[in-house]
């Protein structure tokens, strides 16, 4: 598997958002992790939603985005969450 269209959840869109964001390769983005990926693209793209975020790290657990844990979905939630409220802030 070495596209990142490859892997589960990753569509041409999100495939194109991440090669924006200089990550080219599935160990690219296992290395970044869906966090810091899903933070480069909202750089570009603030609009960026929690479903990216889902798709991001279902990619890199090799499964679909509804088969992560309530845990894991919480938890990216909190993070979604965070770079919402720290957008805004900074917005003022």
């Amino acid at each position: 598997m070495h596209k990142l269209s490859d892997l589960p959840n990753i569509s041409r869109k999100i495939e194109q958002l991440l090669l924006q964001v200089g990550i080219d390769t599935p160990e690219k983005l296992r290395f970044q992790g869906s966090e810091k990926a899903y933070k480069q693209i909202r750089s570009l793209c603030p609009d960026a939603c929690f479903n990216l975020l889902l798709a991001l790290e279902g990619a890199i657990q090799n499964k679909n985005w509804r088969n992560l844990s309530p845990q894991v979905k919480n938890y990216l939630q909190q993070v979604v969450f965070f770079y919402e409220n720290d957008t805004m802030e900074e917005s003022f």
